[in-house]
């Protein structure tokens, strides 16, 4: 599609420009939606390795803390978010998105309990602040899900109201990813959203020889898509940091909003 085309044409290029002195960071907190990847995980791309093109050059600094497989418990007793805190600085600000694997009962070792997840993002913005840094949270990153009609299936029950209740609450900023995802898929269709997750063909890649079929980490494609809708999502707060964003902002994927829409809740 003509909007893709033109995303993966903006992102193409990645030039290095010295950074301001006095130019804030940009932490992130989070699982491996957003992660940078080991060479052996590549094609694999987390979001959070494109955001920093929607930037004004040397506007600010970016600080990927985020890793595959971890929820907030995880990030928290593995000492990850204590070493992002030491590292924030009054004007800093920290996007804050897991669920991925704070919701997967199934795998005891990352699992962490509704009213746990909620206490663990409540502390992220409690001690964020208490550093004079801004908080934003995210809602978790939709899967390529649909159900039998076609409409993009929700995946991850309760924790993104859980996101929004705490924004809500604690008058956090909040950029919902989730819907915006979902829109992205939505817009794609079953089909053509393949290409922003990572299904590869045997011998598409030598990491993965067989072939992948998965339908929860991104392509390179899916994560410019996804830093797309962040950095618009950043656009829409307001913030000191909105005005650091480029002007005009990259393309979004396309979003065809009356063609297909996710299914009710």
């Amino acid at each position: 599609m003509r909007t893709i085309a033109l995303l993966a044409l903006w992102l193409g290029g990645l030039p290095t420009n010295a950074i301001a002195v006095d130019a804030p960071t940009l932490h992130l907190a989070g699982d491996s939606t957003i992660a940078i990847k080991r060479a052996e995980k590549r094609p694999e791309t987390g979001w959070g390795e494109a955001i920093g093109e929607a930037f004004a050059d040397g506007r600010v600094r970016i600080d990927n803390r985020a890793m595959n497989g971890r929820s907030t418990r995880t990030f928290i007793d593995e000492g990850r978010w204590q070493a992002l805190l030491d590292s924030v600085v009054a004007g800093d600000y920290v996007l804050i998105q897991f669920g991925h694997n704070d919701q997967s009962r199934n795998k005891l070792d990352r699992y962490t309990p509704p009213a746990d997840y909620r206490s663990n993002l409540e502390r992220f913005v409690d001690q964020a602040r208490a550093r004079g840094a801004t908080a934003i949270l995210l809602t978790p990153v939709a899967r390529r899900r649909f159900d039998p009609a076609g409409a993009v299936a929700h995946s991850h029950g309760e924790y993104p109201d859980i996101v929004r209740a705490v924004a809500a609450e604690r008058e956090v900023a909040l950029i919902d990813l989730e819907r915006r995802s979902e829109a992205v898929l939505a817009s794609q269709g079953a089909e053509d959203s393949k290409r922003l997750f990572l299904w590869l063909r045997p011998g598409d890649s030598a990491n993965y020889p067989e072939g992948l079929q998965d339908d929860t980490h991104f392509s390179p494609l899916g994560a410019r898509c996804m830093a797309a809708e962040v950095a618009d999502g950043l656009r829409s707060l307001r913030l000191p940091l909105s005005r650091m964003l480029k002007r005009p902002l990259p393309a979004r994927c396309l979003r065809a909003r009356g063609a297909v829409t996710p299914s009710p809740r």
